[in-house]
């Protein structure tokens, strides 16, 4: 019977290399990650590292687990607490949600996990704030840049393998950042998609995610900031008796599971949290906006983050984040601004109907992307066709009648009124969310 095992991790506190070992059947993987040097010894000898380092084990096995999706996995080598067990099964479960749908694979409550259970590390909490904020390269995570510096709190960007928006985003901010250097096993990649083995998408906020843990563990951080807004909790289609999240460990559930999982290894020292989880995408664009701090340095699109990609930040304008985005951005700038930006007017283009027809809802599902509501999506067409720069463009003069006999102009209005008020759903610690709500997510229309 096919099984996968998750190894005991290793750590060279000399060199800061972190490795990873899996096996399934016949195949062994190594993964490894540089953490840096000039960490603290102590910390790295600490309990709460080696819990959590066995987390990071767990949860970096999905790339290799998805391999062939066996229904028996195998943790007993390492030592997790209860929580990090209940954050590592919505991992292989939710967490791979996508992949098992478009698979065809059901694995929702029938895989069987072998844990060995650690007790809670018990640290307290520090008396400063030094944040990682996880940077993408993308609107979200340079707004909770923005946000953090202009509330004056300390943090570096952190990020895991940068390429092009990333490097060029973090140069324009004049703070130092930790960048880790993932080796995924090169024959895992070869297996990929071959006859007999699966591919398809992993979670890889839970897996940057963890390997921040891991940072912050050593170079006494405090939090860990994330910027993934409210609608990446709204799921695409269901499959196997539950709803399927492309963005699942961007939502809000994953984050409280996440957050708990890491006090549990980690004790007090160190918080996980998203800073715009109050926010619809529509306020995130509105905030970002006001800033061309990071105009021609920024990028949404996923074609900058294929394992081939290199150079500088780009744009293709054909896929479904770069659809949304600028369906999001147009309210609020004009269109040569936005062609500034995304190097096209999606909104002016009649090839464009059928995908904003299904960003929109009025036909398919929920695209596989990390695109915001589909509400949201119907509400932005709405608005744009009252705004006389945009009202005439073929996109919003073709769809805005049908939004209109779809969802009837009130329920795009109020759903246009309600997605530019801040949510109060979030566990934004109380000082950074004061700090930062009366100037910032009070104001963002």
């Amino acid at each position: 019977m096919t099984k996968f095992i998750i190894e005991r991790p290793e750590f060279n506190i000399e060199t800061g290399e972190v490795k990873c070992h899996f096996s399934l059947d016949e195949h062994h993987f190594t993964e490894k990650l540089e953490l840096g040097v000039g960490f603290n010894t102590d910390a790295a000898k600490s309990e709460s590292f080696a819990r959590t380092l066995d987390l990071a084990a767990a949860i970096l096995g999905v790339s290799y687990y998805k391999l062939r999706a066996p229904k028996t996995i195998d943790a007993t080598s390492l030592k997790l607490t209860t929580a990090a067990q209940t954050l590592v099964r919505d991992v292989y479960e939710n967490g791979l949600g996508e992949f098992y749908a478009r698979n065809e694979l059901e694995r929702f409550g029938k895989i069987t996990y072998h844990f060995r259970t650690a007790n809670d590390v018990d640290a307290a909490a520090p008396d400063h704030v030094e944040a990682l904020i996880l940077v993408g390269g993308g609107k979200d995570s340079l707004l909770s840049v923005n946000l953090m510096q202009d509330a004056g709190w300390k943090f570096s960007p952190f990020s895991v393998n940068p390429k092009g928006p990333i490097i060029s985003s973090i140069k324009r901010m004049d703070q130092s950042p930790f960048y880790v250097r993932r080796y995924l096993d090169p024959s895992m990649l070869e297996l990929n998609g071959n006859p007999g083995y699966y591919n398809g998408h992993v979670p890889s906020t839970a897996i940057n995610s963890i390997v921040a843990s891991l940072v912050a563990l050593l170079y006494a951080k405090t939090h860990i900031i994330l910027s993934n807004e409210r609608s990446a909790s709204e799921g695409n289609l269901e499959f196997d008796g539950r709803e399927v999240n492309h963005q699942h460990s961007k939502s809000h559930v994953f984050e409280q599971l996440f957050a708990t999982g890491l006090t549990s290894v980690a004790g007090k020292s160190l918080s996980y949290f998203s800073l715009l989880r109050p926010l619809s995408e529509l306020q995130i664009a509105a905030l970002f906006l006001r800033s061309t701090k990071y105009d021609g340095a920024f990028s949404s699109c996923n074609e900058n983050f294929k394992q081939d990609a290199t150079g500088p930040a780009k744009w293709c304008g054909n896929c479904p984040k770069c659809h949304f985005v600028s369906l999001i951005f147009a309210p609020f700038i004009t269109a040569e601004r936005l062609v500034s930006m995304v190097g096209t007017n999606v909104l002016n283009d009649a090839n464009k109907l059928t995908p904003m027809r299904e960003l929109s809802g009025l036909t398919g599902h929920k695209p596989w992307e990390c695109v915001g509501e589909i509400l949201e999506a119907a509400a932005a067409l709405w608005q744009l066709s009252k705004i006389d720069a945009w009202k005439n463009m073929v996109v919003v003069k073709t769809l805005a009648p049908e939004l209109k006999d779809f969802y009837g102009a009130d329920k795009l209005d109020a759903a246009w009124a309600e997605l530019m008020t801040p949510s109060n759903t979030h566990a934004i610690p109380v000082p950074i969310y004061n700090s930062i709500k009366a100037k910032e997510f009070g104001n963002a229309d």
